[in-house]
This record gives C-alpha cells, structure tokens and sequence, in this order.
C-alpha cells in the first residue's frame, strides 16, 4: 500500500525537493501547500498517512498545524525546520509531532523520520481503538450490571436467573445485551411472572 504524504512548506524549492525525493522513494504526494493553515484543511479533505510541516509558515505555523492534525489523529506528523534548539523539540513534540527533521535535510533522513512518525501513528491509533472499545465494554457491563439489579430487585430474580434472562432474551431478539438491559432499565422488557 502506497503511503500518502501531505507536504507544508512556504519555501517552494524546499517543497519540491521535499516532493521528489519522496516520490523517487515510492511515496504518493497527495496535496503540497506553502501556508499552514492550508495544510490543516488538505490533511482534512485528502486524508495523507503523513503530514510534513514547516515551523515557520504563514496562515498557521507548523507547531499550531500539528496540534490541530495530531490532536484529531488525522495522520502522522513529522516537522521540518532550520532551527534545532531543544525548545523547539520540545514544542514539536507537545505538539503531537512524531518525528523531527532539520533543513537542510539529508534525503537518508527523510525516509527514516517518514517512516517513525507513521509507525508511531500507528501504534497510537490502534491504542486509542483500544481503549475506545474498553471503554464501550466497561460501559456495556455497568449497564447489564444496574438491569441485573433491577432484575432482582422487582421481580425477585437470584442474579445468575436475572444474567440468563438478559443473555436469553438478546440472543431470541437477536441483539446485544446492552440493548436489552438498556430496554429492561426503561421498563420495556419484563420478564414472564
């Protein structure tokens, strides 16, 4: 699968540069801006595994480019700037950047930050799914556990007769659990007297 690349960088020489080396390297630039503000909305619209930014650039500068791209997970983010103070790392990596780059830039340097950033983008992502889905679990159960209760509460359920009658029902009904503990909490699904 071809990686797709988003370039922001206001100097157009840089750019190209940028662009050919990784197109030579079997990279697929989908979008190039000069302004960061810009870039946001490609990253948006175009939907790139990576995005490259400068620091300095009008519209939006690269670090505040790189809170908005990284802080909504739309792709890896890998920094490029002539300047390499510690601060500046520091910033960038705040920021949600993943990989730093330092004009003048090495091309063997390119494809390694390319690739870290998009690894560790990846890893994110999937830790993030993750969580998400423990998330939904947790929830799933305190919902079962609170009709359980209810369960025992007004109809005098033990609660294994209460969980079997939630797991019963949703497999007859061909739905979840949560749906049908979600339905017994609104009063919409008794169990037989």
């Amino acid at each position: 699968m071809t990686v797709r690349v988003v370039i922001a960088e206001d100097e157009a020489i840089i750019r190209l540069d940028l662009k050919e080396t990784l197109q030579e390297e079997g990279y697929e630039v989908v979008g190039e801006t000069g302004r960061g503000d810009e870039a946001v909305e490609l990253v948006r619209q175009l939907s790139p595994d990576v995005t490259i930014l400068d620091i300095k650039m009008p519209g939006l500068d690269g670090l505040s480019a790189a809170r908005v791209v990284a802080g909504e997970r739309l792709s890896a983010v890998v920094i490029l700037t002539a300047f390499s103070q510690r601060d500046l790392v520091d910033q960038a990596r705040e920021a949600g950047a993943l990989a730093y780059l330092v004009k003048p830039f090495q091309r063997n340097e390119l494809v390694p930050a390319v690739e870290m950033a998009l690894g560790r983008f990846r890893e994110i992502k999937q830790l993030a799914d993750q969580s998400e889905s423990l998330e939904g679990q947790l929830e799933t159960r305190k919902i079962v556990d609170r009709a359980k209760g209810q369960l025992m509460d007004k109809h005098g359920l033990a609660e294994a007769d209460a969980f079997g009658f939630i797991q019963r029902t949703a497999m007859g009904d061909r739905t979840t659990m949560r749906a049908i503990a979600e339905q017994i909490l609104a009063g919409h699904v008794v169990p037989p007297e």
